[in-house]
């Protein structure tokens, strides 16, 4: 066999057995003073989409993130985390956009299981007829249970009252939009009446004021006026989608999240994206 082609094959040898963390760049194995925060939307076993993981998958990378020393926190020390407090070594927060009824049916399981704290954004409209979209709803009575059996790790927050949609290319929580006779209106007043509507189901649902202070941006769309305006509402944290990790230093308004939810995000590549995403400090 030519000399080329032997150390061909030793070397593809070699990657076969060292398994897929040969492949990819070398990162930190640990970090301190900062979050890694997960993004999920549907778990499913038999729904299919670039944003849908199985049970399996979903149970698979939060197994493994625990066996390579992570650390799942609740939303409760994330915000504590930003007004100065201490979190442990890669730490973790895990959270869920669109308040499917699948969080319940199968990503809860799971978080109870594992003892992993998590948060949902909802859209607080679909609370009153959670069985109405194409995926169903959490319901109000779904949501006071987790509330219950896993006190303080269960989170659920806002993802608007009724804006979680586009008309074209704007979004709803942004942008201008059409009405009769070929005017436009602006947003504000409908981002503000909605962030509050929002805000105050959240509280119903908690049985207290000020339960609603956290808030995810349908497709990660915002701006600086959208941030003056959930504010005045009484919001204060906001996340996006983009990809980084989460410090002191991070804008409470903007912050980011590291998308977990593809099918085809196995549990080692989530531990190597974490990793590459750390945040070195200056020199």
């Amino acid at each position: 066999m030519p000399t080329r082609i032997l150390m061909a094959c030793l070397l593809l040898a070699v990657i076969l057995y060292a398994g897929y963390d040969t492949l990819v760049p070398k990162a930190d194995e640990t970090y301190r003073d900062q979050v890694a925060v997960l993004m999920y939307h549907h778990v499913h076993d038999t729904d299919h989409s670039a944003s849908t993981v199985s049970t399996a998958l979903f149970r698979e990378q939060l197994s493994y993130l625990q066996s390579r020393g992570y650390h799942f926190i609740s939303l409760t020390d994330f915000k504590q985390f930003l007004g100065g407090a201490p979190v442990p070594d890669k730490a973790v927060l895990v959270t869920f956009d669109d308040g499917y009824k699948s969080f319940h049916d199968f990503a809860y399981p799971v978080l109870r299981e594992l003892q992993v704290p998590a948060v949902n954004f909802i859209i607080t409209k679909d609370l009153d007829a959670p069985l109405a979209p194409p995926i169903p709803a959490l319901s109000p009575e779904e949501i006071r249970a987790m509330l219950q059996e896993m006190p303080g790790l269960i989170d659920i927050q806002c993802h608007t009252n009724a804006l979680h949609f586009k008309e074209g290319k704007n979004a709803a929580l942004t942008a201008p939009l059409p009405l009769e006779g070929g005017r436009t209106e602006t947003a504000e007043q409908r981002v503000r009446q909605d962030s509050e509507a929002c805000a105050h189901k959240l509280d119903g649902l908690y049985g207290r004021d000020g339960a609603g202070d956290t808030f995810a941006y349908p497709y990660g769309i915002y701006s600086p006026r959208t941030q003056e305006i959930i504010s005045a509402a009484g919001f204060k944290y906001a996340f996006t989608i983009i990809g980084e990790m989460a410090t002191r230093f991070s804008d409470p308004l903007a912050l980011p999240r590291i998308n977990a939810g593809n099918p085809g995000i196995d549990p080692r590549k989530l531990d190597v994206t974490i990793r590459q995403r750390v945040v070195h400090p200056a020199p």
